[in-house]
């Protein structure tokens, strides 16, 4: 069952506490809800408070309403959340990198980035192959099981990792035991490259890179996603270097230099547990 969203408590001043409700109410229409009775049922307020909220954010183009279909989100959310991708530095400077990979490989392409236990999507480039990978902008992802997840973990200790294949064992993720996945996640560590073989979905593998910054740090992650007819062993070996090659031309865009590093894996020298 979905979370009941946050209205903020008693005491919260006056406009803050309309500011949240009104937050609540974006995410409820998110959700889900699309009526007057489900927003005040999901909020908790009453049918005119409800309506006075919901009808100033229709106002202001945060929702749209329609007679028969109820609230949904409005076009003043798609341009500040194409804002927002735009202004985050690393989904500019890896655009045109991963434009061009994806016109090379012709496979679907995600961007993202850690987000506490989850991988969060920044940006997809569909490819060109008839096949439908069914994942969106703004959804999260598991870090276990998915190869952009684990990309985003390489540089953790082992003691955190084990830490994501417990979420993905309570979750009944489709993870390996532990030791097997913790023997690939080293490998993983050490080539600078991680795999998901149809550990998150059936018929589905990707082969994933980190994206260090100009600190060395693993701030980002992206995939090549496909079909396993079109991505068998042999192939997500091949794309391995490709893959890597485009990390390492994103990392330099964004100031990381890789002297005295081992591909894009934990660096041989000069690297702080």
């Amino acid at each position: 069952m979905a979370a009941k969203p946050s209205t903020g408590g008693e005491g919260a001043a006056p406009g803050s506490q309309t500011l949240l409700r009104g937050l609540a109410i974006l995410e409820a229409v998110a959700a889900g809800a699309r009526d007057l009775a489900g927003l005040a049922s999901a909020l908790g307020t009453t049918r005119s408070t409800t309506h006075r909220l919901a009808a100033a954010l229709v106002e202001q183009r945060y929702l749209t309403f329609a007679p028969r279909d109820g609230y949904g989100l409005g076009p003043k959310l798609l341009e500040l959340g194409f804002r927002a991708q735009q202004a985050a530095p690393v989904t500019r400077v890896a655009r045109p990198h991963l434009e061009r990979l994806s016109e090379a490989c012709g496979d679907t392409i995600h961007l993202g980035v850690l987000e506490g236990d989850w991988a969060l999507y920044l940006d997809k480039l569909p490819g060109r192959r008839r096949i439908e990978i069914s994942s969106r902008v703004g959804e999260r992802q598991p870090v276990w099981s998915t190869g952009l997840g684990k990309a985003l973990i390489l540089d953790l200790d082992e003691a955190r990792w084990r830490h994501f294949h417990h979420l993905g064992e309570a979750r009944g993720g489709h993870d390996p035991d532990l030791e097997t996945w913790l023997a690939r996640m080293r490998a993983y560590a050490a080539r600078g490259i991680a795999y998901d073989r149809e550990e998150n979905e059936p018929e589905v593998r990707c082969v994933a890179a980190p994206i260090r910054d100009a600190s060395g740090a693993i701030v980002a992650a992206f995939s090549v996603t496909s079909t396993v007819q079109y991505m068998d062993e042999v192939r997500m070996e091949d794309l391995a270097g490709t893959v890597r090659e485009a990390a390492r031309a994103i990392c330099r865009d964004l100031g990381w230099q890789d002297l005295g590093w081992q591909d894009l894996g934990r660096p041989a020298i000069g690297w702080a547990e």
